[in-house]
């Protein structure tokens, strides 16, 4: 991972291979550190906004070659955007972008100045992380299995440094960059997790990524086997893994941040299908690869546990993570099947294609018995419908309880993981009605997404509950800005914010 750090001084003196400057929409005469970097190069930088070269359209770039008359060799000039629009993701997003054009062109060694922290009016902190979590998860790639070719050079942006003039700036620009550092650790641990293949991610190496981040952070951990799930009669996971030859984990991690009130807790489960087949009622055969990232649920929580172990928040999280494998054969559930859960509800499986709940609902289950949270958010790449409703562009957001569906859509506007609520109407409840058990697993395509919150909601037991249906943004088609092609770790930052908002305000 690129090396990221901050210094007191002038952005035009730093030597390295490339500086980077900023220009806001409309503005013809630049100033700040981008006028300085213009003067020294005898406005060569006023030159290209004259030409129409740049505009300072967010996004935009413009080179320039020194020729000597700076110690670095290139100025990257990149547009922010309208200046009443400035906020830490626009400076995330164009970090990111940056950084891939900087390592593009060769750069190894480079700096910035702090996007927006002068005149652009953002908190010199907020600047620093953006700047550094935009860089870090701009520059991601997933590469492991791509053979390097004779004499290909290898191009990495290995350092980023940001140059700041005023020196009372410097410590809060170090203090974001460290906490994006750890943001950014989390997310890339998430991202990895979900780019493997199933062949190599299955249950056990998601419960061996959990207790890396367990001994690494100081956190406890329990992991439960087939036997233990049989003991606890958990008939739904049992139902979803009967297919698999790959043994199911069921995982806890646990930060015990404020062990004097026990009460102050929050659960956090996600979804952790290492590969979703579709089981009996098989998927189409187009983009199944995908379903590799059906355990993108699990794959944040563990991502969020590995930052929250770093922060130290005063609340006490589960992480629970619900890992199996969904796969047809010989010994698979069936259509028709009825099963019943941990909590006894019988089940009628109606479609074997709907497995997320099912190992949600006993997941839900064991966390409510076994320690008593006070709050639930799970997340899960649960439905196609949420594409349709939201496409790639927001997850969604469903509660039965507001409060804790406004807690989450507030982590969501801090981190700019976009997210929209989902209305819970007592009517769509109906649709999950079964003749012959309990509840159904699936309540027919409309309102799919809602359906299936409610058939979770089943398990929760009246506590505080808000789920989150990231089967629309766990992929990325292209990269854009901090986000690059394939898995994206939503939403592992808005779970560590949600986190630490709800320790500094304590129920």
């Amino acid at each position: 991972m690129v090396t990221l750090s901050v210094t007191q001084g002038d952005i035009a003196a730093a030597d390295v291979d490339a500086i980077v400057v900023n220009l806001f929409e409309g503005i013809t005469s630049p100033g700040g550190g981008t006028g300085a970097v213009d003067r020294a190069l005898s406005g060569a930088i006023s030159a290209v906004i004259a030409d129409g070269e740049i505009s300072g359209k967010q996004g935009e770039i413009a080179m320039l070659h020194t020729l000597g008359k700076l110690p670095a060799k290139r100025v990257l000039i990149v547009g922010l955007g309208k200046s009443a629009r400035l906020d830490a993701a626009v400076v995330r997003d164009v970090s990111g972008l940056t950084a891939r054009y900087l390592r593009r062109v060769g750069a190894k060694r480079a700096a910035t100045i702090a996007h927006g922290a002068g005149i652009g009016g953002l908190d010199a902190a907020a600047s620093g992380q953006a700047i550094g979590e935009g860089t870090a998860l701009g520059l991601y790639a997933f590469k492991h299995y791509l053979s390097r070719k004779d004499g290909e050079p290898e191009r990495e942006l290995e350092e980023m440094t940001i140059v700041e003039q005023d020196a009372a700036r410097v410590a809060a620009l170090e203090a974001g960059l460290a906490r994006a550092k750890i943001i950014a650790d989390a997310v890339a641990l998430a991202r990895e997790l979900v780019n493997e293949p199933a062949n190599v991610v299955n249950p056990a190496r998601m419960a061996e990524a959990a207790a890396e981040v367990a001994r690494e952070g100081g956190l406890e951990i329990t992991v439960l086997g087939r036997e233990d799930m049989v003991e606890q009669r958990m008939g739904a996971m049992l139902a979803v893994t009967a297919g698999s030859a790959n043994e199911p984990k069921l995982i806890l991690l646990e930060h015990k941040g404020d062990p004097d009130h026990p009460e102050n807790n929050i659960a956090l489960v996600g979804k952790g299908i290492t590969f979703d087949s579709g089981g009996i009622s098989i998927k189409p055969s187009a983009r199944m690869w995908e379903m590799k990232g059906d355990m993108s649920g699990g794959a944040a929580v563990i991502g969020a546990m590995k930052a929250i172990a770093a922060f130290g928040p005063k609340i006490n999280v589960f992480g629970v993570i619900p890992a199996v494998e969904n796969m047809p054969s010989g010994t698979a559930q069936r259509p028709g099947d009825i099963i019943r859960a941990m909590s006894g509800k019988t089940i009628e499986i109606d479609n074997t294609d709907a497995e997320g709940r099912l190992v949600l609902a006993d997941a839900i289950s064991w966390i409510r018995a076994e320690r008593d949270p006070k709050r639930i958010v799970d997340v899960a790449t649960l439905t196609g419908a949420i594409v349709v409703a939201l496409g790639h562009v927001a997850t969604g957001v469903m509660g039965t309880s507001q409060q804790m569906v406004d807690a989450v859509l507030a982590a969501s506007k801090s981190t700019g993981e976009k997210m929209w609520q989902l209305p819970m109407f007592e009517e769509y409840k109906r649709q999950n009605r079964s003749d012959y058990a309990d509840v159904k697993n699936v309540g027919g395509r409309p309102a799919g997404s809602i359906t299936a919150a409610f058939f979770i909601a089943e398990f929760t037991g009246g506590v505080e509950w808000a789920h989150l249906d990231i089967a629309g943004t766990f992929m990325a088609e292209r990269n854009k800005g901090h986000v690059v092609k394939g898995a994206t770790g939503v939403p592992t930052r808005t779970l560590i914010q949600l986190i630490e908002d709800l320790a500094v305000a304590p129920p």
